[in-house]
């Protein structure tokens, strides 16, 4: 037992490297499958991908190296031709001083009338290319290289070609095919059929002729009548040939033809070799480029999978609240999706939260004059008396006008959000508003002797104006609502003052009255939806949804409402200061 425990209390021995090799590795192959199913990286990945593909798939069509390399080879041929003309013209002649006469010819020219030295009289005088002659030199200058070289008399028949020279006791090599090669396959066949594609490109087919047609090559046709020329061509496996023909001369007379021309491949081979470094290239930056996409990939795909993934949630309502992740640090789309997500969030739960509350405030305000209205129904059966009925119905009246009130407020109060999201902002000029609805307070309740007042101020450095964005009827609202508050409050024959002063940036109403004023624990609750201090009044004469309903409209326009006691200076002995009345105050901003 003891033995069998040491393992466990006993040092701990560190895990092989190759563990730890593995476990990087299937780190990185979780990582790569996890960015992989994001369909936001294949397609970064993709474009960048394919952007790279189509700069590399020009560049191996259009690469300027493989003209330049036909370019370069067909100088370097010119030369080489002409020297080994030079050469093969200086050794051309049978015996080095004498001079071979066609005796065919000489006939001609005997029975000809004319013996005098014309050019028709020297025409049959020529310096024939002697083959046997010849060899030996075209054979130690074409030798060392890659270069075939073939040798026509001025009539283009072949004199010698380099590939049938060969000394004596020389093997002659040929490249075949080892007889147990399979046959290419498909691929191998569209590759190669490609690859013919590509390189062939609008260049003539190369043809091997007889030796008794040569001049059916342009360049040879050319080169006999004392032109050099060059000409580019394709073999049928899509292999560049280049072949050049120089004319062979000796004191101006041409005595025959050397084309050089390259081995099929030659050229291709170098090609290749630029094509497979460029492909190395891209490989290598095709690495980097997805590399660098997927890491580009994870600080745009995962931020958004994450938003997504929270507002699944705020969908389900898994919780109360759902938290948005908050990438607003990111000063980018990103960080402004996040904090736009974050907020419309927080709109929304404030919302609900908003409409459970209310629909509870409701409930809670429809039940209690429902009660007194239940209560007093069963009672008048009951009721004896003239006046104990009369009473009961006065109640009833009392409860039905009550709950009409109550729900006419609440049904401006529910429709509230709704037409201020929906209405645009538009024009409005307080000073024409607050005339017209200060000009309708004077007109109307007129027995309570409370007399309106309406005045106008602005500041320093403020517009001429008194023009603001919003909702001329809900701010109108407003204000009404204030104006009848403060009425509610003043005594009779009292003073309700408006005044609207204008700002730099908006504006500000302030209404005043002569009344009792707030008590100051009341001042941050009189905003409360259904709340209501009136002392003097009756129970149930107003619904406590005036002051919250100006507050909902304020706070839609980005303003302020707020309300506070008028004091006066307090008397001599007295810390106190006397209360002159409420002020309430609405600041609204420009727009």
């Amino acid at each position: 037992m003891t033995d069998a425990a040491e393992p466990l209390n006993g040092p701990k021995v560190p895990a092989p490297r190759g563990l730890g090799i593995l476990s990087a590795l299937r780190r990185v192959r979780r990582f790569v499958a996890f960015k992989s199913f994001s369909s936001l990286t294949r397609r970064i990945v993709l474009l960048n991908l394919a952007g790279l593909c189509a700069l590399v798939s020009g560049i191996l069509y259009l690469s300027e190296f493989r003209a330049g390399l036909i370019d370069a080879r067909v100088q370097s041929l010119l030369v080489q031709g002409e020297i080994i003309a030079g050469a093969i013209a200086a050794s051309a002649q049978v015996e080095t001083n004498a001079i071979t006469i066609d005796p065919e010819r000489l006939l001609e020219l005997q029975a000809g009338e004319s013996y005098g030295p014309s050019e028709e009289g020297f025409a049959p005088l020529e310096f024939p290319i002697n083959p046997e002659r010849v060899a030996p030199v075209l054979r130690r200058l074409v030798g060392p290289t890659r270069t075939r070289a073939r040798i026509y008399d001025r009539d283009g028949i072949m004199l010698l070609d380099s590939r049938s020279l060969y000394s004596k006791g020389e093997i002659l090599r040929f490249d075949l095919p080892p007889p147990t090669q399979a046959p290419p396959g498909l691929l191998e066949r569209a590759w190669r059929g490609v690859q013919g594609w590509i390189g062939r490109g609008d260049l003539p087919l190369y043809k091997e002729l007889g030796p008794q047609s040569g001049k059916d090559y342009p360049e040879v046709a050319s080169a006999a009548l004392g032109q050099k020329a060059s000409a580019v061509r394709v073999d049928d496996r899509g292999r560049v040939v280049v072949s050049v023909a120089v004319p062979i001369q000796r004191f101006r007379a041409i005595l025959g033809v050397l084309l050089l021309s390259t081995q099929g491949g030659e050229i291709d081979e170098a090609v290749e070799a630029e094509r497979f470094v460029i492909v190395r290239v891209f490989l290598v930056a095709a690495a980097v480029m997805v590399l660098l996409s997927v890491l580009l990939a994870g600080t745009i795909a995962d931020p958004v999978r994450k938003l997504a993934d929270a507002a699944e949630r705020v969908r389900r309502r898994i919780k109360t609240r759902v938290e948005i992740p908050d990438f607003t640090g990111r000063a980018d789309e990103i960080g402004h999706l996040s904090g736009a997500l974050r907020d419309m969030t927080s709109s929304l739960y404030n919302r609900i939260e908003a409409i459970e509350s209310f629909a509870a405030d409701v409930a809670h305000e429809l039940k209690n004059p429902l009660t007194s209205l239940r209560s007093a129904v069963e009672t008048l059966p009951l009721a004896k008396t003239d006046t104990s009925r009369g009473r009961l119905m006065e109640v009833i009246q009392h409860d039905v006008k009550r709950l009409d009130r109550l729900i006419s407020d609440i049904s401006d109060a529910s429709r509230l959000d709704a037409e201020l999201q929906r209405q645009e902002a538009a024009s409005v000029d307080l000073k024409q508003l607050l005339e017209m609805v200060v000009g309708m307070a004077q007109d109307v309740r007129k027995d309570d002797g409370v007399t309106v007042t309406l005045a106008f101020e602005r500041a320093q450095g403020a517009p001429a104006d008194f023009i603001i964005a919003g909702h001329a009827s809900r701010l109108g609202q407003v204000v009404d609502n204030l104006v009848s508050n403060a009425r509610s409050f003043s005594p009779e024959g009292g003073t309700v003052r408006v005044l609207c002063r204008r700002l730099k940036s908006g504006a500000e109403i302030v209404v005043d009255d002569e009344g009792p004023g707030i008590r100051p624990d009341a001042l941050s609750r009189i905003f409360e939806r259904f709340y209501t201090d009136r002392p003097h009044q009756g129970f149930g004469q107003n619904s406590g949804l005036g002051l919250s309903i100006s507050r909902q409209i304020v706070e839609a326009h980005a303003g302020q409402i707020w309300a506070e006691n008028r004091t006066a200076l307090p008397a001599p002995g007295e810390e106190d200061a006397p209360v002159l009345g409420a002020r309430f105050i609405v600041r609204l901003p420009n727009g």
